[in-house]
């Protein structure tokens, strides 16, 4: 190889770069915040599998139990004697599922015409529907049952899908994505190949937008499963409670509260919220790889 007379090369060729000073130690830093992090998050998830295994007598002991115990199957038992676990999970199941489906549909097609359509009243009907989503939840829930008690849906599960049916959070969620997702020069296109509006949003924004709505779907799902103060008030048939108001009812059953039977209900009404998450996020993933523009 010819060099330059008088200047020594840095190193000899095929040689690796010297790493950075302190590069190394950074990086084993991070590494072991991230597990720490990793460790505090996932203890209370485990830390409530062991206590699923175990009587309330084992669970209140000193030291703490860390390994699982022998009183699983008994508490399983002693859950389905106490409650209809899977009547009100498939309630939960039902009234989740409608209410994401109708989101999805009413949000990303109300953030559709916001982000990309001119028309008059737009913004003004923007900032009423924000004033809205600053309004808390709690302040309409005695309008909301007066409402339904005269359609004559108190005790049905129509009261906790018709209301929940779209909402100011995905509105807003969607239209933000879709302002920076969809590209005019994609609408102006599909204008050309004589698309209307409901075929440039189900072939234009629909397939772009695809992450999006599944974040929107795997937080709506996640809302209606947890929520309980609704369906307490507005479900006054007991055939027709949710899991989060049967899983209520186990505390303080026959004047004392068996913990290890409460515990393995929530254990197990997890289940569905890490399948929907689990297909959530790869679908999340997965889009993102391929890209927005096909």
């Amino acid at each position: 190889m010819a060099t330059i007379q008088g200047v020594k090369p840095s190193r000899r060729p095929g040689k690796p770069a010297k790493p950075i000073k302190g590069t190394r130690g950074r990086g084993i830093a991070l590494h072991a915040v991230l597990v720490i992090g990793l460790l505090l998050s996932t203890f209370p998830f485990y830390w409530a599998v062991m206590m699923s295994t175990h009587s309330s007598t084992e669970i209140f002991s000193y030291p703490p139990k860390l390994l699982p115990g022998s009183h699983f199957l008994e508490n399983v038992r002693s859950l389905f004697d106490n409650i209809d676990f899977f009547g009100s999970m498939v309630n939960s199941l039902i009234v989740a599922v409608s209410v994401t489906v109708l989101v999805l549909f009413f949000d990303s097609l109300a953030a559709f015409v916001f982000a990309k359509f001119e028309f008059p009243g737009r913004r003004t009907l923007f900032a009423l529907m924000m004033a809205i989503f600053m309004v808390p939840a709690q302040l309409s829930a005695i309008p909301q049952f007066v409402i339904m008690a005269r359609i004559g849906w108190i005790g049905t599960m129509t009261a906790l899908v018709v209301p929940a049916a779209a909402n100011a959070f995905g509105i807003f969620w969607m239209r933000q994505y879709m302002k920076g997702a969809i590209h005019d020069e994609l609408l102006d296109a599909s204008k050309l190949d004589g698309a209307g509006f409901l075929r440039q949003y189900w072939h234009v924004a629909l397939p772009v937008v695809r992450p999006g709505l599944a974040f929107l779907g795997i937080f709506t799902f996640m809302g209606q499963w947890n929520d309980y103060a609704w369906p307490l008030i507005a479900l006054t048939n007991p055939d027709n409670v949710t899991l989060q108001v049967a899983l209520s009812q186990l505390n303080g059953v026959h004047g004392t509260t068996d913990y290890g039977m409460v515990m393995t209900g929530a254990l197990l009404a997890l289940i569905p919220l890490l399948i929907v998450f689990a297909v959530g996020a790869r679908q999340i993933i997965a889009d993102l790889g391929k890209g927005a523009i096909r």
